[in-house]
């Protein structure tokens, strides 16, 4: 398959194969069938399993006024949150910002918080991305950073949306190619039994640091 470039709006990725072997979880699904659910519970185990295990990377909700949705936040799994797009913002400044349907996505917000979170230190011993969307996109240097993650055989478990009209962003489609990949469709049959699945592919796969006992966290 030619992996292309994808435009500037929805992350700057060089066309070409990937260099590393890093393990990648990616789980797949509608919105709302319980993708960062999913995350979420994973990442507890995983903190119970072992305490001592870093657990980088963020998870995305939504922002509700009133019971309705006004838009979008990721948070870090420390609970920093900060703004990812909004229906409800008017400033000259917001006008510029990109759009996802009624959503305007704030692209600095996001690096701010994101980026920092993406990068390699020697005691991480897994990568949480959720997710890999349109909005996340429009950052240029958010997707490179996910590439710079596989490079260096930290696992990633990563979410990524299941395309309305049946054709997948191009960053989502390097994922799904990348040699490490090992794909999970969640639906509503299936999203209860998907952590036990999902546990076993992450067994093994943390840094080579925590192989020798330092990071045992599915023992």
């Amino acid at each position: 398959m030619e992996l292309g470039s994808v435009s500037a709006a929805h992350g700057s990725v060089e066309s070409g194969t990937m260099a590393g072997v890093g393990k990648c979880i990616l789980v797949t699904g509608p919105p709302g069938v319980g993708k960062t659910t999913l995350i979420m519970r994973i990442c507890e185990n995983l903190k119970l399993s072992n305490p001592n295990i870093m657990l980088q990377g963020f998870y995305s909700q939504e922002i509700r006024q009133g019971g309705e949705r006004v838009g979008f936040e990721v948070v870090t799994l420390d609970g920093r949150r900060a703004r990812l797009a909004s229906s409800t913002i008017s400033s000259p400044e917001s006008r510029q910002w990109p759009a996802v349907g009624k959503y305007k996505v704030d692209i600095a917000s996001f690096e701010s918080l994101v980026l920092p979170e993406l990068k390699i230190r020697e005691e991480t011993g897994l990568f949480i991305v959720d997710e890999v969307g349109k909005m996340e996109l429009f950052s240029s240097y958010f997707f490179p950073a996910i590439l710079n993650i596989l490079q260096s055989n930290i696992p990633l478990l990563a979410t990524a949306p299941i395309p309305k009209f049946g054709k997948d962003i191009p960053a989502v489609v390097r994922l799904k190619n990348h040699p490490g990949a090992t794909i999970f469709t969640l639906d509503k049959s299936n999203r209860d039994a998907m952590k036990d699945r999902i546990y076993p592919q992450l067994a093994g796969r943390s840094r080579e640091a925590y192989k020798n006992g330092a990071c045992n966290f599915l023992k």
